[in-house]
């Protein structure tokens, strides 16, 4: 899978990233009960396999192919089974599923309600959907985030397809904020190069590829200190909290009882 920046990859992406989205999992294996499960925007399937258990249907959905296809070549010993769809327009039958997670995908679309839609759709009537996605506030500018959330705009928008939501903190300890900030301090230099922000006007793809070439280097830049476990940071320095301020990194949504009629 190509090193864009923007899916997290074993080795490659900076420690505190790769806890980020495995606290996120953590937090929604400790609400999931058994039964039917399915993983929205995949990737290859590290987190998604952390839900597997004897008699689990286990399905990770992803938009891309070949992203699929080698989830499915790797996990499939432990059950998973993968779906290339759009996260928009799921392949997917309505009701078949008891819980479904979407970290980090719901930022992704122009219009985020046919997700949200969509995850209802696919979700038990008795089922629970949890939605992970950078707090608005706390995010830096990223192409591949088209549409931020604080936390009453995203229980705005889930209580239009959901009877019952609770939008909950993922934040973590100084050590790892502080992480972060360098991550932020180098980004603001490498922007800086740019005053007159021709990037935002560049053609879409031509951005989105100035900005994938800015996070290798930068990766690369801080991987002595920030990558391949050398910073020592882990999951266990992310918590859930009920204070939810500007500088609190994620957003995480318990969404249940689907509006039938909003469907």
């Amino acid at each position: 899978m190509k090193l864009t920046g923007e899916r997290p990859i074993e080795g490659k992406t900076p420690d505190s990233l790769l806890a980020l989205h495995s606290a996120g999992y953590r937090e929604v294996r400790a609400r999931a009960g058994a039964g039917r499960f399915l993983d929205l925007g995949c990737g290859l399937a590290e987190g998604t396999a952390t839900f597997a258990e004897p008699g689990r249907v286990l399905v990770g959905l992803d938009y891309d192919p070949a992203t699929a296809a080698q989830a499915f070549r790797e996990k499939s010993s432990l059950g998973l089974m993968t779906v290339c769809s759009d996260g928009a327009a799921l392949s997917v039958a309505s009701e078949s599923f008891d819980w479904v997670c979407s970290s980090h995908l719901i930022e992704h679309f122009v219009e985020p309600r046919f997700h949200v839609r969509e995850v209802a759709r696919v979700l038990d009537p008795d089922g629970t959907a949890f939605f992970l996605t950078p707090n608005k506030p706390a995010d830096f500018e990223n192409p591949y985030h088209v549409y931020l959330f604080d936390p009453e705009d995203l229980r705005e928008m889930l209580e239009i397809y959901f009877e019952k939501v609770e939008v909950l903190g993922l934040d973590a300890t100084p050590t790892v904020k502080a992480d972060f900030e360098k991550r932020r301090a180098l980004a603001s230099k490498l922007l800086a190069l740019d005053p007159l922000g021709i990037r935002h006007k560049l053609p879409r793809s031509w951005f989105v590829q100035l900005h994938a070439l800015g996070r290798r280097v930068a990766y690369r830049f801080l991987s002595d200190e920030q990558g391949e476990g050398n910073s020592g940071i882990t999951d266990e320095e992310f918590f859930i909290t009920d204070d939810i301020d500007p500088s609190t990194l994620v957003l995480l949504a318990v969404a249940s009882s689907p509006r039938a009629d909003a469907i």
